[in-house]
């Protein structure tokens, strides 16, 4: 009889590990535009006016945006306004260019929350001998996401973390699960995927194999939990879940 043991674990980003919640697109578009202009005029670049480096950058961004929705695949940001600044004469180095997306990407940090106990509840899961890792459908850059992640003392958990736009494909497409278990190391059955979305997280992981929990948030209220996944109104709620599920299937 084969082991379906939970040995696993892949959350989702948003409103799974980090709830952002409902905010204002625009006003935090605006408050990243203001930091990383004043970084880029501190460090003596051309950038001429606000309004039009806010709006040029705005314009890109969403046009990208969209066409990612079209071909499902997901852009690099930060190579994106990188392209932008280039063309207009900006010479930055490395770390000055990851700085930069950090600063537009800090707004939406301050907005986001962790739950209280996330760290004890990854602590457990670990100790448990559990993997973990992230497969998240973003633009951002892994650089912004990992410094943020890091700020909350939880990024060194997660030994996998797959970042869509490093591929050519986005959840719900089966490739990333895949890959994701492929580094994870542990076959799909043996994976349990956390998401708040039902059709690009819990279905799509369900389909292929995996344990599917839906994260309840924003995102999901009032829809019915897919036949066979569970549902958490919390992460700490996951160490025993893993536990009864594990104990069921070594009956």
């Amino acid at each position: 009889m084969p082991d379906k043991k939970i040995k696993a674990v892949l959350f989702d980003l948003g409103e799974t590990l980090l709830n952002f919640g409902k905010f204002n697109t625009t006003q935090l578009f605006r408050q990243g535009a203001r930091l990383s202009y004043d970084f880029l005029k501190s460090c003596g670049q051309p950038v001429g006016s606000f309004n039009y480096y806010c709006w040029r950058n705005l314009i890109a961004l969403r046009l990208r945006h969209w066409l990612s929705n079209i071909t499902r695949k997901d852009f690099n940001a930060l190579l994106l306004l990188r392209g932008i600044g280039t063309k207009k004469g900006i010479r930055l180095d490395r770390q000055q260019w990851r700085h930069f997306a950090w600063l537009w990407y800090e707004p939406l940090s301050k907005v986001a929350k962790a739950e209280d106990d996330t760290k004890e509840t990854l602590t457990k899961l670990k100790e448990s001998g559990i993997k973990l890792g992230i497969v998240s459908n973003t633009f951002v850059h892994s650089s912004s996401l990992e410094k943020h992640l890091e700020q909350l003392s939880i990024l060194d958990f997660f030994t996998v973390r797959l970042y869509s736009y490093e591929f050519d494909f986005r959840k719900p497409d089966s490739r990333i699960f895949k890959t994701a278990a492929e580094r994870i190391g542990e076959m799909l059955e043996n994976i349990m995927f956390v998401g708040d979305q039902i059709n690009m997280d819990v279905k799509a992981a369900a389909r292929i194999g995996m344990r599917a929990v839906l994260k309840a948030a924003y995102t999901n209220a009032g829809k019915k939990t897919p036949k066979g996944a569970w549902k958490i109104n919390n992460l700490a709620e996951l160490p025993e879940l893993i536990k009864k599920i594990n104990a069921d299937t070594s009956h």
